[in-house]
């Protein structure tokens, strides 16, 4: 019996099964995503710190002293001590502590001296009382710029001639009998600490 076609048909239905168990896997490896082109894709898109920062706008902020504002014009500009400017101004030292210092001012607020007796201040801006007005401002300063971190308790001699007592305590600064109610602000010829009261040298 001649078996030679049987076999041949056999070799030929093997071969086509070959070629099937090839040809699946690739088609099926073909419809696939192709899973590095979408992370290819994925790293294109811009991440969140890629993106542009909007500008913030910035907020100003108060300026305590210009730059060139001496202690009278501190004194001006802050509307706290309309008495103080006043009485600089009819004792003619304006002009004088607008010098180049530098200077240190316990300055007494417009209550302060509104805690005088009655008629002082109207009294002490009379041409004639000059020299007191004089004498009182003066004693108000010291020479020097002293930051409030640098003040020692003692006697520390005015322009006026005669000495104030610093005491601090705490952290509060006073001279005889004020206290500083707010300290450092500057100015360009010096500095000035706000006090709570009038001081009033002996005559």
């Amino acid at each position: 019996m001649d078996v030679r076609p049987s076999f041949s048909a056999a070799m030929k239905r093997l071969c086509v099964i070959g070629l099937l168990a090839v040809a699946l896997p690739i088609a099926a490896c073909a419809s696939t995503p192709d899973e590095t082109a979408t992370d290819g894709a994925t790293e294109t898109e811009p991440s969140e710190a890629a993106q542009p920062e909007t500008a913030q706008p910035e907020t100003a902020q108060p300026e305590v002293a210009q730059a060139d504002a001496t202690v009278v014009d501190v004194a001006v500009d802050s509307g706290s001590f309309q008495t103080l400017t006043a009485a600089i101004q009819a004792a003619g030292l304006e002009e004088t502590l607008q010098g180049a210092g530098p200077f240190t001012v316990f300055a007494p607020t417009d209550e302060a001296f509104a805690a005088l007796p009655e008629g002082t201040v109207e009294e002490l801006l009379l041409p004639e009382n000059r020299d007191r007005l004089v004498q009182i401002l003066t004693y108000h300063v010291v020479p020097g710029a002293v930051a409030s971190s640098d003040i020692l308790p003692g006697e520390v001699a005015t322009v006026e001639g005669t000495s104030v007592n610093l005491v601090v305590q705490d952290g509060t600064v006073q001279v005889n009998e004020a206290t500083v109610i707010q300290a450092d602000v500057p100015a360009s010829n010096g500095v000035i600490h706000v006090i709570d009261s009038v001081l009033i040298p002996a005559e």
